[in-house]
């Protein structure tokens, strides 16, 4: 699975590049090339080093010890430490998003580099059994090694988002004959490259949700924390709706269901039914 998850990464990364010097061409001709070469190289270099910290910084997430949160990491520093001497994995970084809607995610480059994120709802939603389901689900990722090609489509997905929207306020001007896009150029953009975007989130998705709930429970030894689980946060996350981005939310446990149009429209997820019917299976 590792070396699958590396192929995987250094495909998206060159799709993710050719994505943004086509745009580039579209919007500037021979050197809108060049300036969209120079931001692939830029985005390569800043997604594999700092994705992870551009989606914390995204949603104002803090940091969970001994002297930042305390509370919060009395009740889940002792869980995950237990689950990463069962994985064989080293102790992630906790962070806590300071919002209502229960979710979670992971994020980092390996398991040396991984960071963990609760949301306070999802820690004031979980008795301590289904938290327990939730925080398998997370270091599954991590065990895996999901979590920097998760990190990259986010980052990636979100420049790409960036630079078609730029296209439609920049993408008329020019008169070289290489800047042959012009107006279409930059609607074709705006249209295309977040479905692009969120086409590849979607590839890379689906799978990995199960294996990560299959990981949870292999390595809390019952299904029933995480059927618990995955039921409250389906029923809550639509009434506490989180304005999450759509280039992050494959990120989440469960698809938030706040963010527009885009992100309702293209699931990044199974849906809830079938992951909870899988693990019914696993009993």
């Amino acid at each position: 699975m590792h070396s699958t998850n590396t192929v995987k990464t250094v495909l998206l990364l060159g799709l993710l590049s050719a994505i943004l010097i086509v745009g580039g061409q579209a919007l500037g001709g021979r050197n809108g090339i060049y300036i969209g070469l120079l931001i692939a190289v830029v985005m390569n270099f800043a997604s594999y080093f700092f994705s992870d910290k551009i989606a914390l910084a995204m949603y104002s997430a803090q940091p969970v010890n001994e002297t930042e949160n305390p509370d919060v990491y009395r009740r889940v520093g002792p869980l995950v430490r237990n689950l990463t001497q069962r994985m064989g994995l080293p102790m992630p970084k906790l962070w806590l998003i300071p919002e209502e809607s229960p979710n979670a995610f992971a994020t980092g480059r390996n398991p040396s580099h991984a960071s963990v994120a609760f949301t306070a709802g999802v820690l004031q939603l979980m008795d301590d059994r289904e938290l327990e389901g939730v925080v398998a689900h997370e270091l599954g990722h991590v065990l895996h090694r999901d979590i920097l090609i998760s990190s990259i489509a986010a980052t990636m997905a979100a420049a790409i988002t960036g630079l078609a929207r730029m296209a439609f306020f920049f993408g008329g001007g020019g008169r070289d004959e290489d800047n042959r896009g012009g107006v279409m150029g930059g609607l074709l953009m705006m249209i295309l490259a977040p479905i692009a975007a969120l086409l590849i989130q979607m590839a890379i998705s689906r799978t990995r949700e199960f294996d990560a709930d299959a990981a949870s429970v292999k390595y809390t030894g019952t299904p029933h924390g995480l059927i618990s689980a995955l039921g409250k946060l389906e029923t809550w996350s639509k009434r506490l709706p989180m304005d999450a981005s759509p280039a992050t939310a494959h990120m989440f446990i469960i698809k938030p269901f706040s963010g527009g149009s885009l992100l309702r429209l293209f699931s990044t997820h199974p849906s809830t039914e079938e992951r909870i019917a899988r693990l019914q299976a696993m009993r």
